[in-house]
């Protein structure tokens, strides 16, 4: 049983989906991201909520984005094992 079921879902709550990410350079993630896992270490480029296109460099392996992202471009990430947390 989960007793904090009926709380709502915001920005401070801990994730309650996710989705394992595939990089494209043209198709937005499913849904806007709440944070990024990172699987295996190296760099995340994403198309930020706000359009703005940025890369997150030397991404340690098992580190959290805190990001609102809408796309996980191919191009420039090296990183692996992206899951997309909202």
């Amino acid at each position: 049983m989960d007793r904090f079921s009926d709380f709502p879902t915001n920005l401070v709550a801990p994730a309650r989906d996710g989705l394992r990410v595939v990089p494209s350079d043209s198709a937005d993630l499913t849904q806007l991201s709440r944070a990024l896992f990172v699987g295996t270490a190296g760099n995340v480029a994403v198309v930020m909520a706000g359009g703005q296109a940025i890369t997150f460099e030397n991404c340690a392996a098992g580190s959290i984005l805190p990001v609102r992202a809408a796309r996980v471009l191919n191009t420039g990430t090296t990183a692996g094992a992206i899951i997309a947390l909202w």
